[in-house]
C-alpha cells in the first residue's frame, strides 16, 4: 500500500481557479425514514456474527465512565450525562455535539493525537511557517491539548492557545500556554489581525457551517498567517475489494452521513471539498490540500503502515460505544442493544486482518490571508 500523500494546490492571487461546487445541502429529517443504503439497526441484531463470543456482543454502553461532575460549582463543570457518559455543558454548546469529554473519551483523543503524529512522521504541522517566529498560535478544538502542549514545548517564545467545550486538559503546562473554554462555532472574541498561525484538528459533525468558521480564522489571523485545518470523515473503503456495502465498515460512513443530515452538521468534508471552499469563501490564499490513506487496522505488511494501522485501529475500538451513542441512539434512534450489536460487528471486521483491508482519508489543508489584506 502506498503511504505517499496525494496533494493539490489553487493558483495563487486573484485569479485562482474556482473550486469544484459541493452537492446541494440536503434538509434536516424531521422523522423521515432511512435512505436505502442505510442498513437499519435491526439488521445487525438478526445478523450471525462468524464465530461470536459474549465479550464482543455484550451491551456495556457507559457501564465503565466516569461519574457526572455535576456537584461542582462552575456551570461550565455542569456536564449532561447519557447512559453514564458525560458530555458537554449545554452552556458552552448547544448540545449537538457527538462525542462524550469523559476520561475514557480523553484517552482515545491522546492515542488519536500520537497516531497523527505517527501519520506526519513526527510533526505538528505542515504549513510553510517558522514556528521560531510565531508570536501567537490558536488551537481550535484542543481536545486534552496535547498538540498545543508539544508546540509551546517546541516554540517557547510563542503564546499559545487551546480551545474547546471542556476544560479537560491538564493543569500543568508550559507557561507560555493557557486554555479557553469557548465554542467555535460562535463568534470569536480574540483581537483581529492577532494570530500567526490557526490550527484545526478532527471537527467532523460538529460544525454546521464551515465557512463561517473560517471567516472567523481570517479576521483574527495577522496579514500574511496562515490556517491548517486536519479532517476526515467516515468513507472505508479497500484497494482490494474487502470492504463491500454490506460489510460493517461500509456502512459507518453512510451511518454518519444521514446522522449528519438530521443533525444538520455535514460530515461528507472530504466529499465535498468543504475545508478549501470554505477557505476559498472566506478570502484565504495560497490553498494546499494533502490527503493521507492509512489503515484502519494493522493489515499492512510494511512495519510502518502497521504500526499506523495499530494505532487508528485504537482510535476506532477504545471508545466505540462513546463515539457511536449520541450520534446512534440519540440522532438516528437506534436501540442500545442496535448500537451495540453494530459495535460488535465493527470490532470483528477490524480484528480480522486476513479477510478485510480497510483504508481511510485524512485531509490536511491549508491556506493563507493574503499580506496586503486589510486588518
Amino acid at each position: 500500500m502506498s503511504s505517499t500523500p496525494t496533494e493539490s494546490q489553487s493558483p495563487k492571487g486573484k485569479g485562482k481557479e474556482k473550486l469544484p461546487s459541493p452537492d446541494a445541502e440536503s434538509p434536516k429529517a424531521n422523522g423521515h425514514s432511512e435512505p436505502s443504503n442505510v442498513l437499519a439497526g435491526a439488521h445487525w441484531v438478526e445478523t450471525d456474527l462468524p464465530g461470536e463470543d459474549d465479550t464482543d456482543a455484550d451491551s456495556t454502553l457507559g457501564s465503565d465512565a466516569e461519574s457526572s461532575t455535576a456537584s461542582l460549582s462552575s456551570s461550565i463543570l455542569h456536564y449532561r450525562t447519557i447512559n453514564g457518559r458525560t458530555y458537554h455543558s449545554d452552556t458552552v454548546t448547544d448540545g449537538e455535539y457527538w462525542g462524550p469529554n469523559d476520561e475514557k473519551a480523553n484517552s482515545l483523543l491522546d492515542v488519536f493525537h500520537h497516531s497523527m503524529t505517527l501519520m506526519l512522521d513526527g510533526e505538528l504541522y505542515t504549513a510553510p511557517i517558522d514556528g521560531e517566529k510565531c508570536e501567537k498560535v490558536l488551537d481550535i478544538g484542543t481536545g486534552t491539548g496535547l498538540w498545543a502542549i508539544d508546540f509551546a514545548d517546541k516554540y517557547p517564545n510563542a503564546t499559545v492557545i487551546g480551545t474547546d467545550l471542556s476544560p479537560i486538559q491538564p493543569t500543568w503546562v508550559p507557561p507560555n500556554l493557557r486554555f479557553d473554554i469557548d465554542d467555535a462555532s460562535r463568534e470569536w472574541t480574540y483581537t483581529p489581525s492577532s494570530f500567526d498561525f490557526i490550527h484545526i484538528r478532527w471537527l467532523t459533525g460538529s460544525i454546521k457551517d464551515w465557512t463561517a468558521l473560517y471567516k472567523e480564522a481570517y479576521r483574527c489571523l495577522k496579514p500574511g498567517g496562515w490556517i491548517e485545518h486536519l479532517e476526515t470523515e467516515g468513507h472505508v473503503d479497500s484497494e482490494d475489494g474487502t470492504i463491500h456495502d454490506k460489510t460493517a465498515l461500509s456502512q459507518w460512513d453512510v451511518i454518519w452521513k444521514e446522522g449528519g443530515r438530521r443533525s444538520g452538521n455535514p460530515v461528507e468534508i472530504l466529499e465535498k471539498n468543504l475545508q478549501a471552499r470554505g477557505m476559498e469563501e472566506a478570502g484565504f490564499t495560497n490553498i494546499k490540500v494533502t490527503d493521507y490513506k492509512t489503515p484502519c487496522s494493522p493489515w499492512p505488511q510494511d512495519p510502518k503502515q502497521k504500526e499506523l494501522g495499530l494505532f487508528i485501529y485504537a482510535v476506532f475500538t477504545m471508545d466505540l460505544e462513546g463515539v457511536m451513542q449520541f450520534m446512534f441512539n440519540n440522532i438516528m434512534g437506534w436501540s442500545p442493544e442496535e448500537t451495540a450489536r453494530y459495535a460488535a460487528h465493527l470490532r470483528r471486521e477490524l480484528k480480522d486482518t486476513k479477510q478485510f483491508h480497510p483504508n481511510m482519508t485524512w485531509r490536511i489543508v491549508y491556506a493563507q490571508k493574503p499580506l496586503d489584506a486589510e486588518d
